[in-house]
């Protein structure tokens, strides 16, 4: 019996693997030209032209900043309901997210975060960290993660 050579299996695994991260790659693709979409229609479209300056200006998470989101609430809701990247959009808030709506979430927080003349974005982790109760091992995983983004 010849000795096992394990090179066809490493290959096959290597072209697997390279597929499904290729599928990945694809769906996040796909999510980054579609990203915010329906806040280009009604009835988003119409609160974001009143109140995306406004909030522009204030510090994110902040007592003003709430109120003007309360103002917003229909479109706000509207915009959780049809963007699967935000934990309001699941009953179980991050936990029901996937993997993709993991991602898309983490670079939304980091674009939004540029949007606020005092935008942090390690501040706005620590603020969603309570806000949803992110657990201190995805935590961990997002602040890992903050350089890839920088």
């Amino acid at each position: 019996m010849e000795p096992y050579d394990s090179t066809q299996d490493t290959i096959e695994h290597i072209r697997q693997v390279g597929q499904l991260l290729n599928r990945l790659r694809w769906m996040l693709d796909t999510r980054a030209i579609n990203h915010d979409l329906s806040k280009l229609h009604s009835p988003e479209k119409e609160a974001y032209d009143t109140y995306t300056p406004q909030l522009a200006g204030l510090t994110y998470g902040s007592e003003e900043y709430r109120a003007v989101l309360r103002e917003m609430h229909p479109a706000i809701e509207h915009h959780y309901a049809h963007n699967s990247h935000h934990p309001e959009h699941y009953d179980r808030g991050i936990a029901g997210m996937d993997l993709l709506d993991l991602v898309e979430m983490f670079c939304d927080w980091k674009a939004a975060s540029l949007r606020h003349k005092d935008g942090d974005f390690a501040a706005s982790l620590q603020i969603n960290k309570e806000r949803f109760g992110i657990s201190d091992q995805l935590m961990a995983i997002l602040e890992n993660s903050v350089g890839l983004v920088e």
